[in-house]
């Protein structure tokens, strides 16, 4: 289904999309990066930090990445309350995804990924290379809610289209 060489692009594209959204993030006043905005994770501020949640989990089951500092869903949103700690935190995570997705090989895509889902509140069983599609989709979902509430505060991205990526 999927080749190190899919994960290795997805990986550089994470990097270079959060690259993006973290510089026009820049440009906004904490207040306005907390402020409420109807998303699910509230948010500008609460969905970034959901995004580096859900791939410090995802890391933590495909490599033994140490945990996510909240151990569920809602408090996710919550996990840095500095916006600083936060990038400073998502430009090192990137890293180790980048580290990781380096060191993947074929036979690695290979059978099934068990754990417990907090959300379904039951044990589930998928295959990892579904999983792991899962991972980069996930992030691609929520940049999308970060780019439109930037766009609702007047914030230009920079291109988001992969076949755009340097």
């Amino acid at each position: 289904m999927i080749t190190p060489a899919y994960i290795q692009k997805m990986s550089e594209y994470n990097r270079w999309m959060n690259g993006g959204i973290y510089d026009a993030c820049d440009e906004l006043s904490d207040e306005q990066r907390k402020k409420d905005c109807g998303a699910f994770f509230k948010s500008v501020h609460g969905t970034l930090n959901h995004i580096l949640w859900s791939d410090q989990l995802w890391m933590h089951r495909f490599a033994a990445t140490p945990a996510p500092l909240s151990p569920d869903i809602p408090g996710s949103a919550l996990q840095y309350e500095s916006y600083e700690d936060l990038k400073r935190e998502r430009s090192a995570f990137d890293q180790v995804i980048n580290d990781w997705a380096s060191s993947i090989e074929a036979a690695d895509l290979e059978g099934d990924l068990s754990w417990y889902s907090g959300a379904a509140g039951r044990e589930v069983t998928k295959p990892l290379s579904v999983l792991i599609t899962h991972l980069f989709n996930q992030q691609t979902h929520h940049r999308g809610q970060v780019h439109c509430m930037l766009t609702g505060f007047g914030i230009k991205t920079a291109d988001t289209d992969l076949a755009l990526m340097p």
